[in-house]
């Protein structure tokens, strides 16, 4: 077993008996070489991802090693006769938004796009652009990494240009450690998003110019009331 030394903590309880590689945070290309080697050796070998693998996950990151390597990958259950180094299943799991949307009400009913906010890997003028984009499309926007220790001013000026685009008031749900333990759900505003505490483990939902709140739930419609005429 092979990890981020905080998600490794989430699942102490499975791992009692097996070989755990634990590492801290920007180790994961090491992290991602372990696994391959004891698995190209003939070890089972799990890499542990928060989430789905899939989504900012692990899961695209040992495909590009085994690429770096010439590695002949087939995944599981679409493994063929032809010889193989390395056998990878690549199990679903609840990415952060989804977790972060049931608990908040059903904000991502309608198209949404997701952007994270750490500039480590993507240029900030690249993120700012994207969510620029959205912004102007009208899309329900999901921010991932809103803010650590080292990069405390990107939400901040992420809200000042929403507010280009949205309203003052347009709802905003603010999710930590969704489903896990100490987990944190509040509702609050475009205009006061910035006062709300968050971390790496905050998902941030701005609503659409549809959104609204029912109660303390956050929707953003469909559309099939006005489809089918039910509100006429």
């Amino acid at each position: 077993m092979v990890g981020y030394k905080t998600y490794i903590r989430l699942i102490e309880a499975l791992l009692e008996g097996k070989e755990v590689i634990t590492t801290g945070m920007r180790a994961e290309i090491d992290r991602v070489r372990t696994a391959i080697d004891y698995a190209v050796h003939g070890r089972n070998t799990a890499i542990v991802s928060s989430g789905d693998a899939g989504i900012y996950g692990m899961a695209g990151l040992v495909l590009e090693v085994c690429r770096e390597r010439s590695l002949r990958v087939a995944l599981e259950g679409k493994a063929s006769a032809d010889r193989h180094d390395l056998l990878l299943e690549i199990v679903p799991g609840t990415p952060a938004l989804c977790a972060a949307a049931a608990l908040l009400g059903a904000p991502l009913m309608h198209d949404f796009a997701s952007v994270s906010l750490s500039d480590l890997l993507t240029p900030w003028e690249v993120i700012v652009e994207r969510i620029t984009h959205a912004a102007k499309g009208d899309f329900v926007l999901v921010l991932y990494n809103p803010k650590s220790k080292r990069r405390d001013w990107q939400l901040g000026a992420v809200q000042e240009l929403l507010l280009k685009y949205r309203a003052k008031d347009t709802p905003v749900g603010i999710v930590s450690r969704a489903m896990r333990k100490g987990q944190q759900v509040c509702i609050t505003t475009l205009s006061e998003m910035h006062t709300t505490k968050v971390d790496m483990q905050t998902i941030v939902i701005v609503g659409s110019s549809k959104s609204y709140l029912f109660g303390d739930l956050m929707i953003t419609p469909r559309g099939y009331m006005d489809k089918y005429g039910v509100n006429k």
